[in-house]
């Protein structure tokens, strides 16, 4: 049976992979919505929507990495702490 550090290491991994898969999914729709926006961007009023909608992406993608590293060392603190707390004071010397 694993200990409770090893299944919080492992819950730690699963949720780095989670923001992971989520950010080369927003990425994916990025790239995609490029590829639809050159093609239609022939008038200045579909550039300017383009434009718009691109910053939008910019923003949910930048969100998304942010989330993902404070996501990772938030994890990262929590195990630390928590192998702290599981190691046995020292004794004092008098």
């Amino acid at each position: 049976m694993p200990s409770r550090s090893d299944r919080f290491k492992a819950a730690v991994v699963k949720a780095a992979q989670r923001a992971k898969q989520a950010a080369l999914v927003a990425v994916r729709e990025a790239e995609r919505l490029l590829k639809e926006a050159k093609t239609r961007a022939a008038t200045e009023v579909r550039q300017r929507q383009l434009k718009l909608k691109l910053k939008r992406m910019a923003g949910v993608l930048k969100a998304a990495g942010k989330a993902a590293v404070v996501a990772g060392v938030a994890a990262g603190t929590a195990a630390a702490q928590r192998e702290l707390k599981r190691q046995k004071p020292l004794k004092r010397l008098r």
